[in-house]
């Protein structure tokens, strides 16, 4: 029996997943609504599409989230909605290429987290990287090699993409602690947190243009679900320097959506921090080591 394509051409289907996901500034901006809205929605169809899904394939009920499984899950959630809130935020103060690309910090703040909270070991090498990659960070956020003065609407929209990292770095750690779980349960329980989450602030009495239904069913279930089915279902069949350089995908995307549709083109001092952002992801994830100079004393 033949195997699924799917199953044969797994950096096919993450680079597919890449490009979608590097759609979803556009789309967001095409809403015309809030962040806090735009996310309450993608958490709803989300939950459709992606109850639907583990149902029909036969991963719910699952009998093995237990009640502590159910909390980490759920407080996963929690930071994975803001950082949806965040992110979508960020667009709007600042720009879809700036926000994604300061976004792309997250690994680190996964190390950093690990090395503080969890005690793991940090290597010098990985200190490098981070350290060049956070240079990276300035030098894409706008804030340098520019004339124009700087908008404190830009400056916090920097900070709300790097809390959108750092929130998503903490999903991402507590999400590791899940053992086995099915990833798609996984995001299923954070987009249902979603809903009971945000149903309060989002604006459910305004008006929604008809248009806008077509752009919000589209980010739940185009890149809240098959984006991370995709994804999900391709890492474990890729090795980590395919998926390291396949990731970068997005951010590539996202930034020729941005110049093409809303005509944001991407600074020198920009692509350099792009550069530095990708070269110190790469060092981290595939454990490039710098050669260091023992210096002996005369």
């Amino acid at each position: 029996m033949a195997e699924p394509l799917s199953e044969r051409f797994p950096a096919t289907q993450l680079a597919i997943a890449m490009v979608i996901i590097g759609t979803v500034g556009a789309f967001a901006t095409e809403t015309r609504l809030d962040p806090v809205t735009i996310v309450f929605w993608r958490c709803v169809f989300g939950t459709i599409f992606l109850g639907a899904w583990c149902f029909l394939r036969g991963y719910l009920p699952d009998r093995t989230l237990s009640w502590s499984r159910l909390a980490r899950a759920a407080l996963g959630g929690v930071c994975m909605v803001l950082s949806w809130v965040s992110f979508f935020a960020g667009f709007r103060m600042t720009s879809i290429a700036t926000t994604t690309i300061i976004y792309h910090i997250q690994p680190f703040f996964v190390v950093l987290i690990g090395a503080t909270v969890l005690k793991e070991r940090i290597t010098r090498d990985q200190i490098i990287w981070m350290l060049g990659a956070f240079l990276g960070v300035v030098l894409a956020s706008g804030l340098v090699g520019t004339t124009a003065p700087v908008s404190a609407i830009w400056v916090l929209g920097i900070v709300m993409s790097l809390g959108a990292a750092m929130l998503y770095a903490a999903a991402t750690i507590l999400a590791k602690g899940l053992g086995e779980q099915r990833p798609e349960i996984t995001v299923l329980c954070q987009t249902i947190v979603g809903i009971f989450m945000l149903a309060p602030f989002a604006n459910l009495t305004g008006p929604v243009p008809l248009a806008s239904w077509g752009w919000l069913a589209s980010i739940g279930i185009f890149h809240t679900g098959i984006a991370y089915i995709l994804i999900y279902s391709a890492y474990p069949r890729l090795q980590t320097p395919v998926i390291g350089v396949l990731t970068f995908i997005y951010p590539i995307v996202a930034i020729i959506v941005d110049w093409a549709i809303y005509g944001h083109p991407l600074g020198i001092a920009q692509a350099a921090g792009m550069l530095l952002i990708a070269c110190g992801t790469l060092g981290v994830r595939l454990g490039w080591q710098i050669p260091f100079r023992h210096v002996s004393a005369a």
